[in-house]
């Protein structure tokens, strides 16, 4: 079942994790949903994903509230932290799991590539090697017993049974209209595991969902989870959001900015002597 946002007020939201500075990308991905929402008397949402509570720190979630009273964008509500949340991932969990859509997988990832390079062609999708389905016909007396036994785990989902229970899947890109999705490319793809008892993919696809998110604006390297968020969406009747992916920022090699470049995180740029108003010119000109 397809349900539309179409007809509701436009929210948009900015996610960072806070696992280090905030650098121009981010600032293009912020100021383009921001002034989306604006231009349209709507909403803008700031949403913590610190689901990964190894890596995300309180100084950098410190250092993104900050970012963003310096940079001038406002955003509606209080901030939405993942972390205070996982009640709520575990209740969607354990409807999948009540479906017979997930199971328990024990494999280490060193299982995982041992598997993968002893095949003479492993199948690869949007995310790189699929995962060959070592754990998928565990039975399931034998699987709740190494559970109860305290075995590391991570729960994946069937995906051969999703896509059949949903059907054909599609959403609306901006600029592009309507795209075909292909989640079966990914496989049989994590939701849980122990160091992240939810997945970005589930955790994402439902906060944009229970705040009403209505367009999502991201970089164009997650254009292909949206496939997977999509195949949650239906899986659980949650709404469909449009989608606007933009170009990424380069750094002076052409790779992607990630937040190890440090010359431009937004503090750097800062620091530098730049204004609000020239860094917003420049993600913007991208």
């Amino acid at each position: 079942m397809k349900t539309s946002l179409s007809s509701a007020p436009i929210v948009t939201r900015f996610a960072p994790s806070p696992t280090g500075l905030l650098h121009a990308g981010h600032a293009r991905t912020a100021l383009l949903a921001w002034r989306r929402a604006r231009e349209a008397g709507g909403r803008f949402l700031l949403r913590i994903e610190d689901i990964d509570t190894t890596r995300c720190k309180p100084e950098y979630e410190a250092a993104i509230l900050e970012d963003f009273a310096w940079l001038g964008l406002d955003w509606d509500s209080e901030p939405r932290r993942q972390s205070e949340h996982f009640a709520e991932y575990a209740r969607v969990l354990d409807a999948l799991r009540s479906r017979g859509l997930l199971y328990p997988c024990f494999c280490t990832r060193e299982e995982i590539a041992r598997e993968i390079s002893a095949a003479d062609a492993a199948p690869h999708g949007p995310e790189g090697a699929i995962y060959p389905g070592i754990c998928a016909a565990i039975p399931l007396a034998l699987a709740a017993a190494r559970i109860a036994r305290g075995e590391p785990h991570a729960w994946r989902l069937r995906m051969n049974d999703a896509v059949a229970t949903t059907g054909p899947l599609t959403y609306e890109e901006d600029g592009c209209g309507t795209i075909r999705c292909d989640p079966a490319a990914f496989g049989d793809v994590v939701l849980s595991r122990k160091e992240t008892p939810a997945s970005y993919h589930l955790c994402v696809t439902h906060d944009d969902a229970f705040q009403g998110v209505s367009v999502v604006t991201r970089g164009e390297d997650l254009r292909a989870a949206t496939d997977i968020h999509r195949l949650l969406q239906a899986l659980m009747g949650w709404p469909e959001p449009r989608y606007a992916h933009h170009p990424l920022m380069l750094d002076s090699t052409g790779r992607r900015l990630a937040k190890r470049d440090g010359s431009l995180s937004l503090r750097a740029l800062r620091q530098s002597g730049m204004t609000p108003a020239e860094v917003l010119e420049m993600v913007e000109r991208v």
